[in-house]
């Protein structure tokens, strides 16, 4: 493996853009992919090398969820984040934070706007998600109204600061929408727990733009071999219950004796689902099933 120290000095303080006008940038590294290796064999003791090399070891780790090793890199951001979608980052509290502070300082004059063709519907099936997008013809009428409010909430913050109000209080009706920033400093394997929960497609899309971000710009180039893993095993792979592996059985034997061949019809699905969930008129674990099937072409798509 080569050293890192290039990379780093490559990558530090360049910002790459996120949204309208946040951003992450690499502050610091400690580590890289031999640093996994290192700590792995301290553990596993004398000898390892001979049985695998460092690339075949680092896929062992993870495609095996043995994580200690990959807590000993480390990597220290700074982003410039939306207050709503930094809410989301924080509750990953598995990093060390320090956040701009608007009592200290004047908050941060950019706020994140919204163009009218990026207007998102309530999902239908999903509380905490979006649906489709909604027309133009609406989103230039939001997008319109979106500015006036944020240009009436930047005016009033500006005139309690002239007024002499103090800081901590003439935040107070900032929106959410203004930038905020953060140093976040992470070990790598809360990192990679972090991008496969945000990176996902079921993540909120602006802060899946900044976890994309920090994968594809600054963990790939740093930890190569731990981002190929990563994907492999992690961001591209599938995790299958027990209830879904006696499915896939179940549907394979039906198969069998049915004289069938997959892709098979959702009726076939339906009877050889869980026990626990035939009873059931709205099952997500059904459903997420069913979507798994699909995916492996196990089951013909739109029957759900």
């Amino acid at each position: 493996m080569t050293n890192n120290s290039d990379r780093i000095d490559d990558l530090r303080w360049q910002k790459f853009h996120v949204l309208d006008d946040g951003f992450v940038c690499l502050v610091d590294c400690m580590g890289d992919d031999s640093s996994v290796v290192q700590a792995a064999r301290v553990s596993y003791g004398a000898g390892t090398k001979k049985v695998s090399d460092d690339r075949t070891l680092i896929r062992y780790l993870l495609r095996h969820r043995h994580t200690t090793p990959f807590e000993m890199a480390e990597i220290k951001l700074l982003i410039r984040v939306p207050m709503d979608c930094w809410r989301q980052w924080i509750r990953h509290r598995t990093a060390n934070v320090n956040e701009y502070s608007t009592r200290y300082s004047v908050a941060i004059d950019s706020a994140q706007t919204t163009p009218p063709n990026e207007w998102r519907s309530q999902s239908a099936v999903n509380r905490q998600g979006s649906g489709e997008m909604l027309a133009t013809e609406e989103g230039e009428k939001l997008t319109a109204a979106e500015e006036r409010f944020q240009q009436a909430a930047a005016e009033l913050y500006v005139e309690r600061l002239d007024a002499g109000v103090a800081r901590e209080q003439a935040r107070k009706d900032l929106p959410l929408c203004t930038y905020t920033e953060a140093y976040w400093k992470i070990d790598l394997h809360n990192l990679l727990h972090f991008l496969s929960l945000r990176m996902d497609e079921h993540a909120q899309w602006e802060i899946r733009q900044y976890a994309t971000t920090i994968g594809e710009k600054i963990v790939q180039p740093l930890f190569p071999i731990v981002w190929e893993a990563f994907n492999d095993y992690r961001r591209e792979a599938m995790f299958l219950s027990r209830l879904d592996v006696g499915v896939i059985e179940r549907l394979t034997a039906h198969g069998r004796d049915t004289g069938t061949a997959p892709p098979y019809d959702d009726a076939a699905f339906l009877t050889v689902q869980d026990p626990v969930w035939a009873d059931l008129q709205r099952c997500r674990e059904r459903d997420e099933c069913r979507s798994k099937l699909v995916r492996m072409g196990l089951l013909a798509e739109g029957l759900d």
